[in-house]
C-alpha cells in the first residue's frame, strides 16, 4: 500500500508499506480522506516542533475518514463499505489519567502520526489501515472530507466545554486559521452571543466570516484594532487563543474583562504572560489539549446538520500530489483546510 512518510523537513515521500491484519476487535479500513494538520506541517518543514523532533522515518496524518473493508474476531455494529470517521486518539484506559477520567492525558497515549515517543507513533496517512473498533464512529450521510474534519472539530469542542457556560457571552477568537474558525463555530452551537476574531491574514479573516464571526479585525493592517475592547476593564467573557503567538494573546487578555476565561489552544511555545493583569483582572487561563469523547460529539453535531465544515475545506488533491498539498496547505493567503484524497 501507498503511504504518505516524512523522512525530514522538506523530505516527504509516498512510498510503499506493508499492510497490517486486523486482529480481535479491530477492523480494516480503506482510507477515504485525510486533512492536513498544523501539526504535520510543523514535521513536513521544520522535521518536528519544540524539543520534539523527528528521529526515525514517520507515517503522517490524523485527520481521516475511511471506510469499513472487513471486521475482525469480535467486531459488530459495522458493514462493509460503511463510511467512518477514525478517532486518532488511543488512550491506554489502565494509567491513573485514564481511570480518573482524563484520557486526553494518558500517560501511554498512541496519537497517529506523533514523534513524541520513540519509536514513532505511526501516522493514519495510508491507504489501508488496521484501527481497534473503538476508534471508529459512523459517519454515513456525510462527504468523506466533513468526516474527516471530526479530529479539529472536536478540539474546539473540547475547548467549548472547558469554558464552561457559553450562552450569552461575548466570545474573542484570535487566530483563525481551521482551528480558530471551528471555534467560532462550536462557540456559537453552545449560545455565544457575540463573536470578534483576529488575524494577520486577509484570506482567513473572510473564511471568519463566513463561518460565522459577527466581526474581524486584521491586526497586521490595524494593531491596535482590540484597544476600543479594553475601555472599563474589558469587554470579552471568553478568548479561544488559536495563535500561539505572545503578542494574540496579550492583546486579547488586555481586552478581557474581570473574571473572563482564557482557553489556550494555540501551541506556539511557552511565552511570557501579563501575569498583572491577569492577577488584577481575576481571569481564569485554562489549557486545552486534545479530546476524547468529543469525537463522536463531533460527527453527531454534523450528521444532524448544526455544524457545517464544508467551507473550510478549500483544496482536496489526489494522493500522488501529496507534495503539493502540503505546500498549498502552509500558505494561509488562499488555504484553509487542504485535503488528500485517498479513494
Amino acid at each position: 500500500m501507498k503511504a504518505i512518510v516524512i523522512h525530514a523537513a522538506r523530505d516527504l515521500r509516498v512510498e510503499d508499506r506493508p499492510e497490517e491484519t486486523p486482529g480481535p476487535g479491530q477492523m480494516r479500513l480503506r482510507l477515504a480522506t485525510g486533512g492536513v494538520c498544523g501539526s504535520d506541517l510543523h514535521y513536513y518543514n521544520h522535521g518536528g516542533f519544540g524539543a520534539v523532533r523527528l528521529k526515525e522515518p514517520m507515517i503522517l496524518g490524523h485527520e481521516v475518514s475511511a471506510r469499513v473493508e472487513a471486521l475482525g474476531e469480535g467486531v459488530s455494529g459495522f458493514r462493509p463499505g460503511q463510511l467512518v470517521a477514525v478517532s486518532p486518539s488511543r488512550p491506554c484506559g489502565a494509567c491513573r489519567y485514564c481511570l480518573e477520567g482524563l484520557p486526553n492525558q494518558c500517560l501511554n497515549m498512541r496519537f497517529y502520526g506523533s514523534a513524541m515517543p520513540f519509536p514513532h507513533i505511526q501516522g493514519a496517512f495510508r491507504e489501508v489501515l488496521v484501527a481497534d473498533a473503538g476508534q471508529c464512529v459512523d459517519a454515513e450521510g456525510l462527504s468523506p472530507g466533513a468526516a474527516a474534519m471530526a479530529e479539529p472539530l472536536a478540539v474546539t469542542l473540547h475547548a467549548t466545554r472547558r469554558a464552561g457556560m457559553m450562552l450569552g457571552k461575548r466570545v474573542l477568537v484570535t487566530g483563525c486559521g481551521p482551528i480558530g474558525c471551528l471555534a467560532i463555530l462550536a462557540a456559537r452551537r453552545a449560545g455565544a452571543a457575540e463573536i470578534v476574531a483576529t488575524d494577520l491574514s486577509a484570506f482567513t479573516l473572510g473564511m471568519a466570516t463566513a463561518v460565522g464571526a459577527d466581526r474581524v479585525l486584521n491586526m497586521a493592517e490595524t494593531p491596535d484594532a482590540l484597544a476600543p475592547y479594553a475601555a472599563d476593564k474589558g469587554h470579552f467573557d471568553v478568548l479561544y487563543e488559536c495563535s500561539g503567538a505572545a503578542p494574540a494573546l496579550a492583546a486579547g487578555i488586555a481586552a478581557m474583562r474581570p473574571r473572563g476565561v482564557i482557553l489556550q489552544l494555540g501551541l506556539g511555545g511557552d511565552m511570557t504572560l501579563p501575569m498583572m493583569a491577569i492577577t488584577s483582572k481575576e481571569l481564569e487561563l485554562r489549557g486545552s489539549f486534545r479530546f476524547h469523547e468529543e469525537f463522536g460529539m463531533a460527527i453527531a453535531l454534523m450528521r444532524a446538520g448544526l455544524i457545517d465544515v464544508a467551507p473550510l475545506i478549500t483544496q482536496t488533491l489526489p494522493l500522488a500530489e501529496a507534495e503539493t498539498a502540503f505546500r498549498t496547505a502552509g500558505d494561509r493567503s488562499r488555504a484553509m483546510k487542504v485535503q488528500i484524497a485517498f479513494s
